[in-house]
């Protein structure tokens, strides 16, 4: 007898993998199985800590939001549509469920019974490889290149182990072009030819498609042991046949593959099978030393650095993660995470350097701090630095000797910065220049002009001041400097009313006609400025907000962004479409630098693809909205 409703979700599933591994049949009798779940919107289908369900899951139509646990509150880290499976863990782990699925609007889900389903995995190598690599690269589907989807599932808190993990999934680097020799060429020229390009191995093809490989173990064991003349056809010894994996295979694939496999090397084709052209090659060597590079490790190459150059390395490096990232499509919020603790403990670095340079230690007790997009943690791109210091308040007669000696250290915190790459401050803004590097009564007296005599122009300065981040040095000025700040703004509406009248200066930038209001000027015609028109708006207006409600120790915006929503839950879901919005334009900026070789700030509308264009417009609405409600809580019609 017909099944009308199984036979629907077959239709369904047969779209997309790994049930197009499987016959129609096949689809109709777990479909007969399945459970039809409606979610409403915001309704939790697992949380973190759960035990594992009896099922996973199929979004047929909706969305399901994934999140983890980051500095105590729940984090975003991948959404799932149409077609996407959730919820593996049942398959390969007994331990609970370690994110949570939560609805982002009204969903339909399919729940498939992990024992109806498991017959299908251990009789179809397909629908068993596509499992085990969605689970151990924690990706929805890691077949789709333009979605791979990247999830780090543990804890996004930063860590020597979260930063293996994310470095774990990224593309590897092997040798192009190998050296490859025909079945019928003689073992002892293959073999002079080994040792001439000091290589362990050779793969043996036939138009241009690998057909085996001689590796320093065939030649060893099959000739050194006199298996077989030196002088027979390689055809004879070679290892048969040869693993071949993609182009565009992770460090953990290729680790997975060895292993399985129990080889010490991988081909590498155009497609990833033996019928496809020969791309390169992948040794144990390229996994151990893709794995040296990861930035658990970067952090200890940072702690034993003794020179510039040293950072100057691993900030090279760390160029390579975070360009490595956006290709593998990780989620900005974990390439942030980990960018900003490596660009943090570069900065440690740079001024214990400092201070050893200096012959002797510091006459008393300081604190650095980063400012702007080093302040916020979002810094990604080797833009310009801007950074603080206060030191302790001293006796009058030995305050010029003690601010000499931090102007000097400070300077030679800078120059280490541009040694690494950075920018200083065309503004200035740096702990070298003798207005920004002075003692905690003074910087106490500083914030109390801007905050109680605001004037326009010395608040839009002032501004980046309050995104600042404690890096070195004692924490107790950063704490009296805070509690200071935040008691002297508190129902300060002159100062407020300053602060949220420049936060929206700049309105969402789309023309009449939904068009994008691009750049006039020479230098940068006919570029979209994504910089001062999208990112800096959704800044500032996080920045006032969060100060204006008492929100310490969070400069970040996204994160700002994400504690309002906490606060005003009358407010959370505009306040969550500006994070989501936020992470978007970081990415389009971070990918277009990285490109380009710039700071990020000029994108070319005519080079983006017209989904990314819909994606880049949609971000524009937030503002909008944001800045709306901005006019209306600081009462701003006497102040536009």
């Amino acid at each position: 007898m017909r099944n009308p409703i199984a036979e629907r979700i077959a239709d369904f599933l047969k779209h997309y993998p790994p049930f197009t591994s499987l016959t129609y049949h096949e689809l109709v009798a777990i479909s007969e199985q399945v459970k039809v779940l409606y979610l409403e919107k915001n309704q939790i289908l697992f949380k973190i800590g759960d035990p594992t369900h009896d099922s996973f899951y199929v979004v047929a139509s909706g969305a399901i939001g994934l999140s983890v646990i980051s500095d105590a509150e729940e984090t975003l880290i991948d959404k799932c549509d149409e077609g996407d499976i959730l919820g593996l863990r049942p398959f390969f782990a007994k331990n609970n469920y370690l994110m949570t699925a939560k609805s982002r609007e009204d969903s339909i889900i399919y729940a498939i019974p992990i024992e109806v389903f498991k017959p299908y995995v251990t009789g179809n190598s397909s629908v068993l490889s596509f499992l085990l690599e969605s689970f151990a690269s924690n990706t929805r589907n890691p077949y789709d290149k333009d979605h791979r989807g990247k999830l780090i599932s543990e804890n996004v808190i930063f860590n020597e182990q979260t930063a293996t993990d994310i470095q774990y999934f990224q593309p590897i680097k092997y040798t192009k072009k190998p050296i490859t020799a025909s079945p019928n060429d003689i073992v002892k020229h293959v073999a002079q030819t080994m040792a001439s390009r000091q290589i362990g191995s050779v793969i043996i093809q036939e138009n241009q498609m690998p057909i085996g490989i001689v590796t320093d173990n065939d030649l060893s064991s099959k000739i050194a042991t006199g298996l077989f003349p030196i002088n027979v056809t390689v055809d004879k010894i070679m290892t048969v046949p040869v693993v071949t994996v993609p182009e565009d295979i992770s460090i953990a694939e290729a680790q997975m593959m060895m292993l399985k496999h129990n080889v010490p090397y991988l081909c590498v084709t155009r497609d990833g099978t033996e019928k496809s052209t020969i791309s390169g090659i992948i040794s144990e060597h390229h996994v151990v030393a893709a794995q040296a590079n990861n930035p658990g490790v970067l952090l200890k190459q940072i702690k034993r650095a003794e020179r510039s150059k040293d950072l100057k390395i691993v900030r090279d490096k760390l160029t390579d993660l975070i360009q490595n990232s956006i290709d593998r499509n990780i989620p900005i919020s974990h390439i942030t995470n980990v960018a900003s603790e490596i660009t943090i403990a570069i900065t440690k670095r740079a001024i214990t350097l400092a201070i050893e340079k200096e012959g002797t230690p510091p006459p008393v007790r300081f604190a650095w701090f980063n400012l702007g997009s080093q302040g916020r943690k979002e810094q990604l791109l080797l833009t310009d630095v801007n950074n603080s210091l206060i030191f302790e308040d001293v006796p009058a007669e030995q305050y010029d000797q003690v601010k000499k000696y931090f102007l000097r250290l400070a300077e030679r915190v800078l120059e280490t910065f541009e040694k690494i790459g950075y920018e200083k401050s065309e503004q200035g803004l740096n702990a070298n220049n003798e207005l920004w590097c002075k003692s905690l009564t003074d910087w106490i007296k500083q914030y109390n002009t801007w905050i109680n005599t605001p004037g326009e122009k010395g608040i839009h300065r002032s501004s980046i001041f309050f995104d600042y981040s404690f890096i070195y040095g004692d924490p107790f000025l950063e704490k009296a400097l805070t509690e200071d700040i935040f008691s002297k703004a508190a129902n300060n509406q002159l100062f407020y009313a300053f602060l949220a009248t420049d936060a929206i200066k700049k309105p969402a930038p789309l023309g009449f006609f939904r068009q994008f209001l691009v750049e006039q000027d020479e230098e940068h015609k006919d570029t979209f400025d994504i910089k001062n028109r999208a990112i800096t708006p959704l800044v500032d207006a996080a920045r006032v907000l969060a100060i204006s409600k008492g929100i310490k120790g969070i400069t970040n915006t996204y994160q700002r962004f994400k504690k309002l929503a906490d606060l005003e839950p009358q407010n959370a879901d505009l306040y969550l479409e500006c994070a989501e919005a936020f992470h978007i334009l970081h990415w389009f900026r971070t990918e277009d630098g990285l490109k380009t070789d710039s700071n990020g700030s000029y994108l070319n509308i005519e080079e983006l693809t017209k989904v990314d264009k819909v994606k880049l417009k949609n971000c524009f609405q937030p503002i909008n909205d944001i800045q709306d409600l901005i006019k209306n809580r600081f009462q701003l019609t006497y102040f536009t």
